[in-house]
């Protein structure tokens, strides 16, 4: 499982013209799933999201949580975070998660974040085609993989 974690001063997601979800302060969570995610990765990856230390402190220091800042996530799934770009010049996406995997992972990830941040987690629509706004703040951009534990 991959993550793009953004810290955001805002950030939607809006589908067929309608804002899907929305958030001002906190992450833009962009999810991909691979065909070998399970539970554990969900869990493994909330937590390190959770306890990201990546907004400012009093004295500008990168030392505060989501928690910390009481940031909201936004969670929009992408597989295109799986997309292989070895051979040629148009990406493979074989090892993303086929939407029968996906989505039941994409759901538990979702629930679990929101028990994690005890805060509904808007969301966008798994396959959906989505047009995702967004004001990075700082910038900040963060990527987290599951399987590079290490």
């Amino acid at each position: 499982m991959r993550v793009v974690l953004q810290r955001v001063s805002e950030a939607s997601v809006t589908i067929d013209g309608q804002v899907h979800g929305a958030i001002n302060h906190g992450l833009l969570v962009l999810l991909g799933i691979t065909v070998e995610d399970t539970q554990e990765d969900i869990d493994w990856l909330v937590n390190k999201i959770a306890g990201m230390r990546i907004f400012s402190d009093q004295d500008g220091k990168m030392n505060l949580n989501i928690s910390d800042v009481n940031g909201n996530a936004l969670v929009v799934s992408q597989f295109t975070l799986y997309g292989s770009t070895k051979k040629g010049n148009r990406p493979s996406f074989i090892n993303a998660a086929k939407p029968d995997v996906a989505i039941p992972l994409y759901e538990s990830f979702v629930s679990t974040l929101s028990r994690k941040l005890d805060k509904t987690i808007p969301t966008g629509i798994f396959g959906a085609d989505m047009k995702v706004a967004l004001v990075n703040d700082g910038p900040v951009t963060i990527l987290i993989d599951s399987k590079n534990k290490e």
